[in-house]
């Protein structure tokens, strides 16, 4: 990222810069602004740092009110030189930790350049007084001593992993001509930023780039033109681009990345989708649901609504922007359905939904029949949760099952048992399922996931006699409370209570430490016909998230123009488990805003980006393009829940490895934990380490297909993907919605 240093502007000359640039450093000293203004210039959703430093007219206590206002204001990072006031300095700490804004500790030396010894000394000192991220700024009278700061980014310097700087957050560099270079080096060598002068004659000290000159070093000639547009409409003045700096800059960044635009149209969620069509043709009466998109899982849950003996009328909006479906339920009882047969396509989610709906209304057995991937996929505690209950489900031979069985984790032997139907196989479409499924007080393991809990919530309050659940080990709980507020809309309520001690009541909702969930589950019940709007689907739109966290809207066009990507249709208070993407983006650095309250549109913007830690276990879903996050964020990312991906589309995990090693990304396992490699953006430019194109698998996965396609954008070359159509699984519109991104 290329940082613009601003001074001597007013609120109105910021505000109209912000907007332009990709990254503003505001000296509070140098600016005359008010604190109101103070507080209207870094509600910018633009990556700002806030400087104030104290002498002459600015006093300690007038440093201290700037700065709180720009911290409360948003501020993505506050500037505190290490010749701070130690009250102030804490204040602003304890501040900066309250409000989300990173903490810079930072050391300038305005007459040359110390030994290395002092340099690391001072790099230690600023970490030990609390710095996040850590500024080293000194003047270079040769190149060698420019080297000299720049070589604190050699990592076999610090050898003490828990005080070295970390996850990209060192900014070091030399002032003076013979500093001039570093400038530019210092992002080569993975600093977060580096700064620039709005213009040559504007420059804040000896040696900085002018803003255009460094675009066009780190982004080539469309990010100088986008910077040259920039600065021209704000200023009236052109700016001179830096012979040194070359006509092109770096080679390789993909033509996609050179053309972002913004307002990708998402899909409705598919997990509450599903779930709401599946209660709806359980209801008694007529249910609307707002807000649907058609792919080919919802497709499958309206066919098995039929199936069922629902009828389903379908009508687009006015502005057509999805459809209204009208459900008229059967008014579901137990033993209530005669049906042989039930095809349920691809989704694994609706087959799971369905094994204990299915034991619940016929007693009689159904036949569960699917297609492609879901023939590969065993359902893992599927014999355990319906043994559990006295119910059946055996898996029935055919050559479809032999052959996909032969090729799943369990080899020949797995294949012979789905041929036989023997007793001891793990479950796998074809299946057959007989009730009944009996109430009363039953304890089961969550540990294969959420899905079959998910239909035994479906389908115990149409039995006769009360249920207590208590299920172990939960996995993805977000989507078990989906099922709950779903049901709740059709009339149906189940108490709960999450089980884990202390430690999980303490953990401010930590689902790792939740050990277990109690339901009470009231039998005789009926769903009843509502009216529901079906929200957007965060897992499509995580993909967009990430594309503009790290490449922004305008790509290689307005690359240095700071364009932000819009998203609408998305609720932030969703139960959706893969909300966590905005948790990531926001702690690996990401700008990211809202308008108009819960349900307005989403602003995200680039930013510098540090690695991140996070156990998706709870979110797999998230799992492949947050790999491709991690592949942008400069240091060692890990993201833990591996051993949930072994089942989904592909064996995700394997996938996500092989896809990474071949674009040239370090990644390796630790146990259950992914841990990857990365490096920015501008590091990677100027490195020539692009993500490598070429032919790549999917592995028939849509989720691969759709991470593949974001990482597209920062490849030196194309990246071509053999099944781009299984995409149509969850998100047809996708291609359409990523034209609507580059445009």
């Amino acid at each position: 990222m290329i940082c613009v240093s601003l001074q001597n502007k007013t609120c109105e000359e910021i505000l109209a810069l912000l907007s332009r640039v990709e990254m503003a450093e505001i000296r509070l000293d140098r600016c005359p602004l008010t604190e109101d203004e103070v507080e209207e210039v870094f509600s910018s959703d633009t990556p700002t740092i806030a400087t104030c430093r104290i002498g002459g007219e600015v006093s300690v206590d007038k440093a201290r009110r700037m700065l709180t206002a720009a911290i409360k204001a948003g501020a993505s990072f506050v500037d505190v030189e290490i010749e701070a006031p130690k009250s102030l300095a804490t204040t602003l700490r304890t501040l900066a930790r309250e409000y989300g804004t990173r903490y810079i500790r930072s050391w300038h030396d305005f007459e040359g350049t110390p030994s290395l010894e002092a340099l690391k000394a001072m790099v230690e000192k600023c970490l030990y007084h609390g710095a996040e991220w850590v500024k080293i700024v000194t003047t270079a009278h040769s190149p060698e001593e420019a080297q000299r700061v720049l070589s604190l980014y050699d990592e076999a310097l610090w050898t003490d992993a828990d005080r070295r700087p970390a996850r990209g957050g060192l900014v070091a560099f030399a002032m003076g001509e013979a500093g001039r270079a570093s400038r530019l080096d210092c992002l080569r060598l993975g600093s977060p930023y580096t700064y620039a002068a709005l213009t040559e004659t504007e420059a804040t000290a000896a040696g900085q780039w002018a803003y255009d000159a460094m675009c066009r070093a780190v982004y080539g000639a469309a990010g100088a033109a986008a910077a040259d547009g920039a600065v021209r409409g704000v200023t009236g003045e052109s700016a001179v681009c830096d012979a040194q700096a070359g006509s092109d800059g770096p080679a390789g960044l993909s033509e996609a990345a050179k053309a972002l635009g913004e307002s990708p149209a998402i899909p409705c969620s598919k997990s509450f989708a599903q779930r709401a069509i599946i209660a709806a043709a359980l209801a008694e009466g007529t249910s609307v649901l707002t807000g649907y998109t058609p792919c080919r899982d919802n497709e499958a849950a309206l066919a098995v609504a039929m199936s069922l003996g629902a009828v389903v009328e379908r009508e687009k909006t006015p502005d057509d922007i999805g459809e209204t479906l009208r459900i008229t339920g059967i008014a579901a009882r137990k033993n209530g359905l005669a049906l042989d047969t039930l095809f349920t396509g691809e989704s694994g989610l609706l087959t799971r939904m369905m094994i204990p709906l299915c034991a619940m209304l016929s007693q009689e057995g159904v036949l569960i029949e699917g297609e492609r991937t879901l023939l590969k996929r065993p359902l893992g505690g599927a014999k355990e949760i319906l043994d559990a209950f006295g119910a059946q489900i055996e898996n029935v031979g055919s050559a479809a099952a032999v052959e996909a069985a032969a090729g799943s984790a369990g080899g020949p032997e797995t294949a012979n048992a789905a041929a036989s139907g023997s007793a001891s196989a793990e479950a796998q479409v074809p299946l057959r399922v007989k009730g009944p499924l009996g109430c009363g007080r039953v304890d089961i393991s969550g540990r294969h996931g959420s899905q079959l809990i998910s239909g035994l919530l479906m389908a115990l309050p149409l039995g006769e006699k009360n249920t207590t659940l208590s299920v172990s080990d939960p996995k993805s709980i977000p989507y078990i409370f989906i099922t709950l507020d779903v049901l709740k809309h059709f009339g149906i309520r189940i108490g709960n209570e999450l089980l884990g001690g202390r430690d999980f009541m303490e953990s401010e909702g930590d689902w790792n430490l939740c050990t277990g969930i109690l339901f009470k589950i009231k039998g005789g019940g009926a769903y009843k016909a509502c009216e529901m709007p079906l929200e957007g689907d965060w897992s499509a739109a995580a993909n967009f998230l990430v594309a503009g966290a790290i490449f922004g809207a305008g790509g290689g066009k307005r690359l240095g123009a700071a364009a932000p990507l819009v998203l609408k249709g998305l609720d932030t208070t969703s139960l959706q488990a893969d909300l966590s993407i905005m948790d990531v983006l926001m702690d690996c650095g990401a700008c990211l805003s809202q308008l108009d309250g819960e349900r307005g549109e989403l602003v995200v913007q680039r930013a510098p980006l540090q690695a991140f830690s996070l156990d998706a276990s709870h979110c797999p879903d998230l799992f492949p393009i947050l790999a491709v996050l991690a592949a942008f964020c400069e240091g060692e990312s890990r993201i833990g829940g591996v051993g949930r991906l072994a089942h989904k589309e592909s064996h995700r995990g394997k996938a996500i490895v092989n896809m990474l090693t071949q674009m040239g990304v370090a990644v390796r396992l630790e146990g259950d934990e992914m841990v990857i490699e990365g490096l920015s953006l501008a590091h990677r430019l100027l490195s020539g380490r692009l993500l490598r194109g070429g032919e790549y698998t999917s592995c028939d996965d849509h989720r691969m297909v759709m991470a593949l396609k974001v990482a597209s954008l920062g490849a030196d070359s194309p990246i071509v993907i053999d099944n781009e159509a299984c995409v149509e699984k969850s998100f047809p519109g996708f291609f359409t919605s990523f034209q609507q991104l580059l445009a």
